[in-house]
């Protein structure tokens, strides 16, 4: 096992979609406890989704994904931030989607990303090693890997791909802690859409191939956002759990593919008294969204069952922390 663990509390949030941002509650707020979040996205109500049209279908989609999200969050004693995405019928829902969490594992995909876009620039492939390690740390979430990938890019190279993808409220780690990476819901929602459409930030190659490891993630990590996702679509996701003294942090990011659906969800939390606790609250979030959007398609099939496993991955924690939080 060669791995430690940390986190940095984060905000209380519940943050759906990008675009231009409505903030609800300010810093004051976000440092109340769980249950005053609740309160405040109970008190959003069903405005916290949105289409580019009111009315219609998609008018009655957006007011019943803002009420069964908020129905999975309702009670909860965690901290969260939520971010949710449909291309399809165009829904966004935001709410405090600017507070930072503690990356975890979930920087990974970022780490990829910017390894894919230097070698765009560079014009030259990735070699064997590279390709093994790349796909070390999304599959397995490996963190030698992800620590040999983040060295070779480079803190500049790391943030030249932040600002090309408009990634501006995400700060990289420090001295190589690469797992304290403060990450937001709208900039992992940013990431992406920038892998599932086209764009002169990731080319088509990058993107398949980072979409292409994130739907062949080990069965053990299958846990979190693709809860309860329709058995007719591709998901590619990347999870990070991070336990300490303030608890555990519990980050899923997704994005859901095929059969006419093309959707992303992003769930932060933060606090969590167990690992479980954690999952069980981006999954209820999971859960909703699935199934609202499943539903609004027809064509959608039986939901999939995805449960905890017993314990985390020894690859997976993030290792080696400063000695204070430890």
């Amino acid at each position: 096992m060669r791995v430690r663990a940390t986190t940095v509390a984060g905000a209380v949030v519940l943050a759906l979609g990008m675009g231009a941002l409505s903030v609800v509650g300010g810093a004051t707020g976000m440092a109340g406890s769980g249950g005053a979040f609740v309160a405040l996205a109970a008190a959003a109500g069903p405005e916290i989704c949105a289409v580019p049209a009111r009315g219609g279908a998609s008018g009655a989609l957006a007011a019943r994904l803002s009420s069964d999200i908020l129905a999975a969050v309702a009670g909860r004693t965690d901290r969260y931030a939520v971010a949710v995405y449909d291309r399809v019928s165009g829904i966004t829902c935001q709410l405090n989607a600017a507070a930072p969490f503690d990356s975890a594992s979930v920087v990974k995909a970022t780490i990829l990303a910017a390894l894919l876009r230097w070698h765009q620039q560079t014009g030259q492939p990735l070699s064997s090693g590279e390709r093994e390690l790349a796909t070390l740390m999304i599959t397995e979430s490996d963190n030698d890997a992800a620590t040999d990938l983040w060295n070779e890019v480079g803190s500049g190279e790391l943030q030249d791909f932040l600002d090309l993808a408009g990634m501006t409220q995400t700060r990289l780690g420090t001295d190589g802690y690469w797992g304290l990476t403060q990450i937001t819901a709208h900039d992992e929602l940013t990431l992406l859409r920038l892998l599932t459409t086209a764009n002169p930030v990731l080319s088509d190659y990058s993107r398949s191939y980072e979409l292409g490891l994130m739907a062949r993630v080990d069965p053990s990590q299958s846990w979190g956002v693709p809860a309860g996702a329709p058995a007719d679509v591709t998901a590619h996701v990347k999870n990070g759990w991070l336990p300490d003294a303030t608890g555990w942090h519990i980050n899923s990011i997704g994005a859901f593919t095929g059969d006419g659906r093309d959707y992303m969800i992003v769930v932060l939390t933060d606090g969590n008294p167990s690992m479980a606790y954690g999952v069980a609250t981006v999954e209820a979030v999971a859960r909703a969204v699935h199934q609202d959007l499943g539903a609004a398609q027809p064509s959608a099939g039986p939901r999939l069952a995805v449960t905890v496993s017993p314990g985390p991955s020894p690859y997976a924690i993030v290792p080696a922390l400063p000695p204070y939080l430890q």
